[in-house]
């Protein structure tokens, strides 16, 4: 069975940082990405990263603020924030895709719960 599961998340005031974590179980994937849905908006891709961890990709709002990585040991995606703005306040989710480039923000087809990352003024 297929777990993702996030934690991390937080709350914190402008220009500070949080890392999420996400742990991965249940088979092998071709792309892990971060997601992420403010409310009354539509979810959003974040980032991603292969799934040997070789190539990253980022919404271009959070280029030179995020880092994805991910533990092939221990099967774990983070996802590191710096600099946070309140914009980026929102329900984070890991995602994770069984075929497929990360180079492509589709085709994720499984989910984890998502954390709260929320980032006052």
């Amino acid at each position: 069975q297929v777990q993702l599961v996030e934690s991390g998340g937080g709350s914190v005031q402008a220009g500070g940082s949080l890392r999420l974590s996400c742990a991965a179980s249940g088979r092998t994937f071709s792309a892990m990405g971060w997601f992420r849905q403010a409310p009354g908006k539509a979810r959003e891709f974040v980032a991603a990263i292969s799934w040997w961890g070789v190539g990253t990709l980022y919404e271009d709002s959070v280029k030179g603020r995020f880092t994805i990585s991910r533990d092939n040991r221990k099967d774990m995606v983070y996802l590191q924030m710096i600099s946070l703005k309140p914009e980026d306040t929102a329900v984070y989710y890991c995602a994770a895709k069984s075929s497929g480039s990360y180079l492509t923000s589709s085709s994720y087809n499984y989910w984890g719960q998502g954390t709260q990352v929320t980032v006052s003024s």
